[in-house]
C-alpha cells in the first residue's frame, strides 16, 4: 500500500488504489464516518469504517483528537460534502484522546480560548490555515532575497546597543539577582557579568546588518527580536520575528522601489500558493464581519485586499503632502480623528494612515521625508534640516507595515546627531566606522513578520499569527 498525505491524496485522487493515511480525528458521525486530518491541508479526508468487522475495543478508543493510521482502498464518496474517501480496511490507534478532558472539540472555541491551549490549537481549522500561510510567507521571504542577489545573515540576538533608541530591552546577564556586584558608585558592576558589560536581546538587527551591507552590497536579517514594552494591545509582541534588508549604494528611491517589489511577490506567492487555506480565513472573516456594526465592517474581503497590494503601484507621498491632506479632510475638519491633525511635525497615527490608503489614495501609499525629530538617529538628513530620508510602507486595514529609510553616511552629521540625543559614541564606535573607512550611500528597510501575516490572514489579534506569543506576564508554554 502508498503511503500519502491527505493533501497529495486529495490533489492525486488515485481511485481503486489501496493507501494508508495517518492523522487527527477530526469528528466520529454514526460510529462509521471518521473526518480525518493530518495538517497537510484545510480539508478533511473522510474514512468509512464498518466496525461489525473491526474489534469492539476499538470503537470504543476513536474519538475526536484520537491519532489514527487508517488502510484501505480510495473510493469516489456517494454522499455529499467530498469527492474521494477511504474504506477502510483496517484502523490503528496510535494514540487516544480522552473525549471528557481533550479541550478541542468539533465546535467553535473562542480566540481567547484557544490562546489558553496554545499547544493544541494548531489542530483547528483557524489555526492549522493560519500556520500554513505563515510558513509559506517565510518560504517567499527567502525565496525573493535569494533570487535578487541578496545574502542571508544571521544577526546576534544578544547585543550591547540599543539600535531603536527607545530603553525597551531585555536584559541578558548571569549576576545574581539576590546579590549582584557593586562598584564604588553603588551601581550594578557589568563589568563581572559574563560578557562584561551590560548586554540585552536585540531590538533590530539593522545596525549589524550594514555594516555587513558595506561588505557583501546586499543582506537581509529574518530572525527573532524583542521588545520589553508594557503593551497589551492586538498589534504588540514581546518577542517577534523581523525582516531586514540592507542594500549598499541604494538611494531612498532604489529602497522604496525594493519594498514595493518585496511586498508585490510576497503577498503574490501567497495568492497562487495558499488558496484554500486564504478562501476558509476569508469566510471564516465574513462571518465574523457580520456580527459588527455596518460602520465598523471592512470595505474589502481578504482575497480582494491582497490583490489591492498586488494589482495596485504605491503612491509616494511626501509626509508634508500628507499633512496637507489630513488637515483639510473632513474626518479632522468634523473632529472625527481620535489625534486631530493641528500642524506639521505630528506622529501619524494609524487612523491617520488607513485614511490615506482606504479613502483619499484608494491605493497602497509610501510616506516618506518625515521630520527628523520623530525618527531614529541613523537615518539620513535631508538638506533642509528639518527631514529625513525615512519612507513608511502603509497598507488597508492596518496602517504603516514597512519602515525604513536611507541611512546617514555622513560620519560628522552622524556624530552630532548621536550627541544630541545624548547617546554614548564608545558603544557605537564600529558603527561610526562604517562612516570612517569606505563610507557610501546605503538603504534598508525592517518588516515585522507577524504584521505580515496578520495581515495576510485577516486575523485581529498579532498573538493569533505566532504560535506561542509573548506578551506582559505570559510566557506560558
Amino acid at each position: 500500500m502508498s503511503s500519502y498525505s491527505i493533501k497529495e491524496l486529495l490533489q492525486k485522487q488515485p481511485i481503486g488504489e489501496n493507501v494508508v493515511v495517518n492523522g487527527w480525528v477530526k469528528t466520529f458521525r454514526s460510529n462509521r464516518f471518521i473526518a480525518l486530518n493530518d495538517g497537510s491541508t484545510i480539508h478533511n479526508l473522510q474514512c468509512v469504517v464498518d466496525f461489525e468487522n473491526f474489534d469492539e475495543d476499538l470503537l470504543k478508543q476513536v474519538s475526536t483528537g484520537a491519532a489514527l493510521k487508517v488502510s484501505g482502498t480510495l473510493v469516489e464518496s456517494q454522499g455529499r460534502g467530498q469527492s474521494v474517501e477511504i474504506q477502510a480496511t483496517d484502523v490503528f490507534v496510535h494514540g487516544t484522546a480522552d473525549p471528557e478532558t481533550y479541550p478541542i472539540q468539533p465546535k467553535k472555541h473562542s480566540l481567547e480560548f484557544l490562546r489558553e491551549k496554545a499547544h493544541l490549537r494548531v489542530r483547528t481549522n483557524t489555526f492549522s490555515a493560519v500556520m500554513r500561510v505563515r510558513s509559506k510567507l517565510a518560504f517567499a521571504i527567502h525565496d525573493y532575497f535569494q533570487k535578487t542577489g541578496f545574502y542571508y545573515m544571521h544577526a546576534p540576538i544578544i547585543t550591547g546597543s540599543d539600535a531603536e533608541g527607545a530603553g525597551e530591552m531585555f536584559r541578558v546577564s548571569t549576576l545574581d539577582l539576590k546579590n549582584p556586584t557593586m562598584d564604588d558608585n553603588g551601581e550594578v558592576d557589568y563589568s563581572e557579568d559574563f560578557f562584561g558589560k551590560e548586554t540585552n536581546l536585540t531590538v533590530s538587527g539593522q545596525l549589524e546588518a550594514e555594516t555587513y551591507a558595506m561588505g557583501l552590497g546586499k543582506v537581509y536579517t529574518f530572525g527573532p527580536t524583542f521588545r520589553a514594552e508594557n503593551s497589551n494591545t492586538s498589534r504588540h509582541l514581546a518577542e517577534f520575528w523581523m525582516i531586514e534588508p540592507e542594500v549598499a549604494f541604494y538611494d531612498l528611491d532604489a529602497n522604496m522601489d525594493l519594498a514595493e517589489d518585496f511586498i508585490k511577490s510576497i503577498i503574490g506567492y501567497v495568492l497562487e500558493n495558499c488558496q484554500d487555506d486564504l478562501e476558509f480565513l476569508e469566510k471564516r472573516l465574513l462571518d465574523e464581519e457580520k456580527s459588527k456594526p455596518q460602520n465598523e465592517r471592512s470595505e474589502m474581503a481578504l482575497i480582494e485586499k491582497l490583490k489591492f497590494i498586488v494589482d495596485n503601484n504605491f503612491k509616494r507621498v511626501t509626509y508634508t503632502e500628507a499633512i496637507d491632506i489630513l488637515r483639510n479632510s473632513k474626518p479632522n475638519k468634523k473632529k472625527k480623528f481620535q489625534f486631530p491633525i493641528d500642524e506639521w511635525g505630528a506622529d501619524l497615527q494609524s487612523e491617520h494612515e488607513r485614511y490615506l490608503v482606504e479613502k483619499h489614495f484608494k491605493c497602497p501609499v509610501i510616506l516618506f521625508d518625515y521630520p527628523a525629530n520623530i525618527k531614529a538617529f541613523y537615518m539620513r538628513l535631508n538638506e533642509d534640516g528639518k527631514t529625513v530620508r525615512a519612507m513608511d510602507v502603509l497598507f488597508p486595514g492596518i496602517g504603516e507595515i514597512v519602515g525604513g529609510s536611507q541611512r546617514e553616511e555622513r560620519l560628522e552629521v552622524l556624530q552630532q546627531k548621536i550627541k544630541e540625543l545624548d547617546i554614548d559614541e564608545k558603544e557605537l564606535w564600529w558603527y561610526l566606522d562604517l562612516r570612517r573607512f569606505g563610507t557610501a550611500v546605503h538603504s534598508g528597510f525592517g518588516l515585522g513578520f507577524e504584521r505580515m501575516v496578520q495581515f495576510a490572514t485577516g486575523m485581529g489579534n498579532i498573538r493569533d499569527v505566532i504560535p506561542y506569543p509573548r506578551t506582559p506576564q505570559n510566557a506560558e508554554f
